[in-house]
């Protein structure tokens, strides 16, 4: 193998790729220091003109004024509920129709496939979703938050195109075998889909566990409060009365604000880096075939 020598024009580009990177990183850490560091400072330096990148006093008071709220464990509670049972059935539901669909022996499946890819451009709109959901009796139910977001055509067909992808003598020998569909698709195809499976895991557990939007408008009850709509009430409205009262004379809202921030967002950072390795991977391969 023969190495070429950088020239000039090869450095100056390199230096302007490494240039232009550590800004993005930069615009992306910046805020993640803001936050953390007011949520461990007391208010008297929270007021303070200026940017906040580094804590010079350090408290813990605004976590756990937020910590002895109740509702915020009840909807911790139930955004984990909701995200869990979402994205697995939301798995499941897809699996089952990416499967077919992937079949050019499936009648009208040219008809299929144009259905789902409608929908990516032509939607319902909010007040026939809310109209149907309530007039399925949905309405104040934590199901309201999982079945109308059961799926979406964008997955269905990556999902689809993975399948297509795979050989098809892995079905014909497992058919010798005497295997059925269900069984070839779950033995035989499913762990061969780990990529993808995480990757679209990974999309609806993020859009699953960031949803406020179907909370504010299909749920009427406390108990049944999603912590994203919890923080968006704290966030954007300030209402005092959603936090901790007793503390809330000697903690700074705006502490308690991104404490309650980074509460809601560690994690899914935490869960992120196990499943990055299959993300690019997952996302390559159910867009390579059409």
């Amino acid at each position: 193998m023969v190495y070429r020598k950088q020239g000039l024009g090869d450095r100056l580009f390199e230096l302007a790729v490494y240039s232009a990177l550590l800004f993005l990183a930069a615009l992306t850490l910046f805020p993640i220091l803001q936050v953390i560091t007011i949520s461990v400072s007391p208010s008297h330096l929270v007021n303070r003109y200026g940017l906040h990148l580094f804590p010079t006093e350090i408290t813990f008071d605004g976590y756990k004024s937020v910590l002895q709220n109740n509702l915020i464990w009840t909807a911790y509670r139930n955004t984990i509920f909701t995200t869990f049972f979402g994205t697995l059935l939301s798995l499941l539901v897809l699996v089952l129709g990416a499967y077919p669909l992937s079949k050019p022996t499936l009648p009208h499946r040219r008809f299929w496939n144009a259905f789902f890819v409608f929908t990516l451009y032509f939607q319902g709109g909010i007040v026939p979703t809310f109209l149907l959901v309530n007039a399925l009796g949905l309405r104040n139910s934590m199901l309201s938050l999982i079945l109308p977001r059961l799926t979406y055509a964008f997955n269905l067909i990556i999902l689809r195109n993975f399948f297509s992808s795979l050989p098809k003598e892995l079905e014909e020998s497992a058919k010798i075998d005497g295997a059925g569909d269900l069984r070839i698709l779950f033995q035989i195809l499913l762990p061969l889909s780990k990529p993808v499976l995480a990757t679209i895991a990974l999309w609806k557990g993020v859009f699953q566990w960031n949803m406020w939007f179907d909370c504010m408008i299909y749920i009427e009850d406390q108990s049944k409060f999603l912590l994203q709509y919890v923080l968006r009430m704290i966030l954007i409205e300030g209402q005092q009365e959603h936090l901790t009262s007793v503390t809330t004379n000697y903690v700074g809202l705006e502490t308690m604000k991104m404490a309650t921030l980074v509460l809601a967002t560690l994690p899914i950072i935490c869960i992120y880096p196990f499943v990055q390795k299959y993300f690019v991977k997952g996302a390559l391969i159910g867009a390579v075939k059409g």
